[in-house]
């Protein structure tokens, strides 16, 4: 049997009896139609259940209601809440959000944006690992855009991030206050910016603090890492070193070498408190629970998309928004056993 044909606009044309341009003006919303003409022609579009093609509407106004967000690992809780509130922001305005994972491949990163943008009408890069020279030029190709998690100047590009310097100096404060001098951090991947933030924070509060001594673990930023690095992390405890807390670059770390820890029968907190970042939702249902500097994701992606709002219509975006983690204080950090 023959298939039957789609309706089309040259259908609602002849059925309403007017012209094709003047049904093409009614679907784009025209100010200038006369109202009965958009009358009939809305009336002959639900007698005929036409459906407007969204590429040939595309193609007419130049955008397509998409964006897309590229992340360095949809794995982390803090991408995916980042993602989810951009997302139901967006649909508010009727647009929708690609995803697309680079999985910390440095070297894909140029061009899975520069081809996702060729796709939709803006692009989100959340925490881009490339180099600052080569992101300058993405930006310059791709705008409009807007950078999450990743300083980046004199560019005009809108950045949404996280006060990572003031965060992770927060967190030291938290475990000095509990007693504990000789520290652990497991960094995160070398290309991440906001690892070199944790840094630099961490270098300020030693700068501060001559009583404090923090030994560094290259790690990276998933459970596994976590995991693999509890053999350094018991040597660093039970040998000359004498650590008593860890700070983790993020949670997944975190859960990771706590994971770790219980497996070789180190007690936390009773022999190494251990300490996260992002404060992402299985933080607070580890055994114990996990001690964080709590961020709010699905804010940020609400804030990412007013910017993104503003720059596809066209308004000057020109100020960062950067917010301040929040301490909380969970079972998995405790004073220093004294004995």
């Amino acid at each position: 049997m023959e298939r039957a044909r789609p309706t089309t606009i040259a259908d609602v044309a002849q059925h309403a009896g007017v012209s094709q341009a003047s049904v093409s003006r009614v679907l784009n919303g025209k100010a200038s139609v006369d109202p009965r003409i958009v009358e009939v022609v809305t009336a002959s579009i639900a007698a005929l259940g036409y459906t407007p093609s969204t590429a040939a509407r595309s193609l007419v106004s130049g955008r397509n209601n998409t964006v897309a967000m590229i992340v360095p690992d949809l794995e982390n809780p803090l991408f995916q809440g980042i993602l989810k509130g951009l997302s139901r922001a967006a649909a508010l305005d009727g647009y929708r959000v690609l995803v697309a994972d680079t999985a910390e491949i440095v070297a894909d990163e140029e061009v899975i944006a520069i081809e996702a943008r060729h796709r939709t009408d803006a692009i989100v890069l959340c925490a881009p690992r490339m180099p600052e020279k080569k992101l300058r030029d993405v930006l310059s190709r791709v705008a409009p855009a807007v950078v999450v998690n990743r300083p980046i100047d004199e560019t005009g590009t809108p950045v949404v991030g996280v006060d990572y310097v003031r965060g992770i100096r927060d967190l030291v404060e938290h475990l000095a206050g509990l007693g504990h001098t000789r520290l652990v951090y497991l960094a995160g991947p070398a290309p991440s910016a906001s690892n070199r933030e944790r840094e630099r924070g961490l270098a300020e509060i030693l700068a501060a603090r001559p009583d404090l001594t923090i030994t560094t673990i290259a790690t990276g930023s998933a459970l596994d890492d976590g995991y693999r690095a509890t053999a350094e992390v018991i040597d660093a405890v039970r040998g000359e070193v004498g650590a008593t807390a860890v700070l983790a670059f993020n949670d997944l770390v975190a859960l990771g070498l706590m994971r770790g820890l219980s497996e070789h029968g180190v007690s936390v907190p009773g022999e190494v408190s251990v300490a996260g970042f992002d404060d992402v939702p299985l933080a607070s249902f580890s055994s114990p629970p996990l001690t964080s500097m709590s961020v709010p994701r699905s804010e940020i992606g609400e804030q990412v998309w007013q910017r993104l709002r503003a720059l596809i219509a066209g308004a000057a975006v020109d100020h960062a928004v950067l917010y301040s983690p929040r301490l909380e204080a969970r079972e998995s950090t405790g004073p220093v056993d004294r004995a």
